[in-house]
């Protein structure tokens, strides 16, 4: 090989000439590399290298942290409050929407977590002391009462109430991935652009629904995935009827998907009802009803529900 190298012919400036530099080369990475090196196999030579993150962790095993690490700690975590309340003051546009959405929400749960646990007054009847000396008119017959701190289960009680008066078929569903429920189209005159999606499940649009512009329409709605009617079954009559859509009371998946009107499995659908005689108690005829769709409308080709009574 070093033979070779001798005799190669390097181009430099049109000129023609033999270079002995890359000899000199070879002969030091050869008598550098030692036996162990040249014996192993490329594959094997860099099996004893750790990733990176473990020679920190190997360090501070063997030499501990910095002396003043938890103050230094402590200072950058009680600094992050005020930084984060000067980005939120100096954010505008869509980025400070975003962060004030965020903290909003932790403020809601915050306020949610606390007044669940909050202790709240009750009364309850006082043991009847003998009083000394006389007592007023208008104090006779008040009854005496002492306050008592107990855990408020107030809240607790009201959501169990919410959540047996809305007890659907279906109360849990499989979430659906965003890669699942869109596809991504390209757009622009090299396809370049990606920032079209088009709605891969069921969705109902309503009778007046008019596409926007190629250029706005940024969700895709296929006309082949629209759906009008559904097929909705009465719990207590046991038959089937074929429905009318009025319309998308909530997909479990999130708020978005409910606004475009996509329809998946656990979607409360609201219904044309008016066909079947419903009559309220004061004899008023009900005209829509909500139910929970049982199906995978993209699979079957149809929806299925079952109504809400």
């Amino acid at each position: 090989m070093m033979h070779r190298v001798a005799h190669m012919k390097f181009d430099c400036g049109g000129s023609t000439r033999f270079k002995t530099k890359p000899i000199r080369f070879i002969n030091k990475t050869l008598t550098s590399l030692s036996p162990t090196h040249l014996s192993l196999s490329p594959s094997h030579r860099f099996e004893a290298t750790m990733p990176q993150g473990d020679y920190i962790e190997l360090h501070r095993k063997k030499h501990g942290r910095r002396l003043d690490y938890e103050e230094r700690k402590r200072k950058k975590e009680a600094r992050a409050v005020h930084k984060r309340s000067k980005q939120a003051q100096n954010s505008i546009g869509i980025k400070g929407k975003m962060i004030a959405k965020k903290n909003y929400a932790e403020k809601a749960q915050m306020k949610k977590t606390l007044k669940m646990h909050e202790e709240s007054s009750s009364r309850r009847k006082a043991d009847e002391d003998v009083q000394e000396g006389a007592v007023p008119a208008y104090l006779l017959d008040r009854e005496n009462t002492s306050r008592a701190k107990v855990l408020s289960n107030t809240i607790k009680q009201k959501r169990k109430e919410k959540a047996g008066k809305w007890e659907v078929p279906l109360p849990k569903v499989r979430p659906v991935a965003e890669d699942e429920m869109f596809r991504v189209i390209r757009s622009g005159k090299r396809k370049t652009k990606q920032w079209k999606r088009m709605v891969t499940k069921a969705t109902f649009v309503g009778p007046g629904f008019t596409r926007k512009p190629p250029k706005y329409e940024r969700f895709i709605r296929p006309s082949g995935l629209r759906f009008t009617k559904a097929h909705v079954t009465h719990p207590e009559l046991r038959c089937t009827f074929c429905l009318e859509i009025i319309g998308i009371k909530k997909n479990p998946n999130g708020p978005m998907y409910t606004s475009l009107g996509v329809m998946t499995r656990g979607t409360i659908i609201e219904v044309n009802v008016s066909e079947l005689g419903l009559v309220t108690p004061a004899g008023k005829v009900v005209w829509g009803k909500y139910a929970q769709v049982t199906n995978n409308p993209e699979n079957d080709g149809c929806i299925n529900a079952v109504l809400l009574v």
